[in-house]
């Protein structure tokens, strides 16, 4: 079986290089690509002194969805069969894959999302985000009637079927929280698997208060056009 890591990355030149090596140590089964989104530090350069990685450098930066989608559309020609999402910023440990790619392999799903709210660990969300995030837990009980519980986490599994649909549409901008609803519109089966992850290692995120607002207001806008789309 054909399995690939997607590591997304803009301007990750202080985690780059710890996320790849522990990536190689705890998945030497698995092929990894780097997608360096139009970064302007030496993210691309750091990435590409590990031998076993691909890199593929974006002209501009495309934003996250672009960069994901890319690197389904590299999969998917490539023929691999699993894909999995880690961010490049060290949130997300390797040490981890074995557990979202578990339920994945035993086919009880096609996409299994990592979960920093199903029991209790050691990561802190900021208080704004935790609002953010249970806002969208409740949403997707009211309009899936499912329980996810971890909307934005990037720490996700994906077979070849929503490999092969997602490397044709892929939401941009912030996409975690309404690829869900593209997904189970398209009729995957979604489960979530409890994980830990860490905190920003290095850098800045992308994300402050002002930009929280506007995701939450896009997303759900995007969500909602979604689920209208649904009954069309």
């Amino acid at each position: 079986m054909k399995k690939i890591i997607i590591v997304p990355a803009y301007n990750e030149e202080e985690n780059i290089g710890r996320v790849l090596a522990a990536t190689e140590e705890c998945c030497p089964d698995f092929d990894i690509l780097v997608i360096n989104d139009g970064s302007t530090d030496r993210t691309s350069e750091i990435a590409r002194k590990f031998g076993s990685v691909r890199v593929i450098d974006l002209p501009v930066n495309l934003g996250i969805g672009g960069a994901v989608q890319t690197g389904f559309i590299y999969s998917k020609e490539k023929g691999y069969e699993v894909a999995v999402q880690i961010d490049g910023d060290g949130q997300h440990k390797p040490g981890e894959v074995r557990k979202v790619l578990s339920p994945l392999l035993d086919g009880k799903a096609d996409v299994v999302i990592g979960s920093r709210f199903i029991k209790r660990g050691s990561y802190k969300s900021l208080s704004f985000r935790k609002v953010g995030i249970k806002m969208f837990e409740l949403t997707n009980r009211l309009l899936l009637g499912e329980r996810i519980t971890d909307s934005t986490s990037g720490f996700r599994a994906y077979n070849k079927k929503s490999i092969e649909l997602l490397s044709r549409d892929y939401p941009d901008d912030y996409p975690e929280p309404e690829a869900i609803y593209f997904l189970k519109k398209n009729g995957m089966t979604i489960i979530e698997v409890p994980v830990e992850m860490d905190t920003r290692q290095g850098g800045k995120s992308s994300i402050s208060l002002v930009r929280s607002v506007y995701y939450m207001v896009k997303v759900f806008l995007a969500i909602f056009v979604l689920i209208l789309r649904k009954h069309d």
